[in-house]
């Protein structure tokens, strides 16, 4: 679900600005700093300091869209540089202002729920449903509101949406706004389960380009699939292998299907 949230907002970003944010990974490493912050330091329950999280970067998005992408909205080679530029800046702030010691969200909902033979992490079960919530959400947006129709006819044709009177600037600066909140959110879930440090949205980089590949560029259902398959692989394969085999194990999946299907499971032109 974690990878779902991730991916999500790089699909987003792709069908809408035109742009693949390399950055994204550092947004959902920031949204769980300011979730560990307002947990540990300001000692907000942990579900205002994930809404805190969300609504902080959101708008840190909204900016980065305004004074970084606009201009380069479609342009794929300037965004890319951009992006990267972006992502040191922020592994750099992020090393200076939190320092590299690993830190930890206390436990949400500590112990062990049995049922049967099964012994499940209500801490995990939690995060699950939590992201659960803003997956649907977000699905819910998108196919049932005015917003989510006007996204959805920018990722098609922009200048034709313009044409309708769809204002292309605001939506797209909405559309960096909710990427970014759901980075984060994925960033404070994943950072209640494991450590954090400034270099983690690597990491996370990583699974949700591969998801988007997986389900089809562009594709938010696909997102959702593909990182409902990614995820099961990386979560089921450490119980047989090692986790170097896991990881290959996760990727080989990948190539295999696209073998089948070049464009990803729900990818089109």
């Amino acid at each position: 679900m974690i990878y779902i949230l991730v991916a999500l907002g790089l699909t987003l970003l792709f069908s809408i600005l035109g742009i693949l944010n390399f950055a994204h990974g550092e947004i959902y490493m920031l949204g769980a700093y300011v979730v560990y912050y307002a947990c540990v330091g300001a000692h907000i329950n942990f579900f205002w300091s994930l809404l805190l999280s969300a609504f902080a970067l959101g708008i840190l998005g909204i900016l980065l869209e305004r004074f970084v992408f606009r201009r380069i909205r479609g342009d794929m080679e300037p965004a890319v540089l951009a992006a990267i530029g972006l992502t040191v800046l922020l592994q750099t702030v992020a090393v200076i202002a939190f320092g590299t010691y690993l830190k930890y969200i206390p436990s949400i909902f500590p112990g062990i729920l049995k049922l049967g033979g099964l012994r499940l992490s209500k801490d995990r079960l939690l995060v699950m449903g939590i992201a659960l919530v803003f997956t649907t959400a977000l699905l819910l947006v998108i196919n049932r509101t005015k917003i989510g129709k006007a996204m959805l006819a920018i990722s098609h044709d922009a200048e034709a949406a313009a044409l309708q009177g769809i204002n292309v600037n605001r939506i797209s600066a909405l559309t960096m706004g909710i990427g970014c909140a759901l980075a984060a959110v994925a960033g404070g879930l994943m950072g209640s389960l494991l450590q954090l440090a400034p270099y983690m949205g690597t990491f996370a980089m990583t699974k949700g380009i591969a998801v988007i590949i997986l389900g089809g560029i562009g594709s938010v259902p696909g997102a959702v699939i593909g990182g409902f398959i990614l995820g099961l692989v990386d979560g089921l394969a450490p119980l047989f292998t090692s986790g170097t085999i896991a990881a290959i194990i996760g990727f080989s999946v990948i190539v295999l299907i696209l073998l089948i299907k070049p464009k990803g499971l729900l990818g089109h032109d």
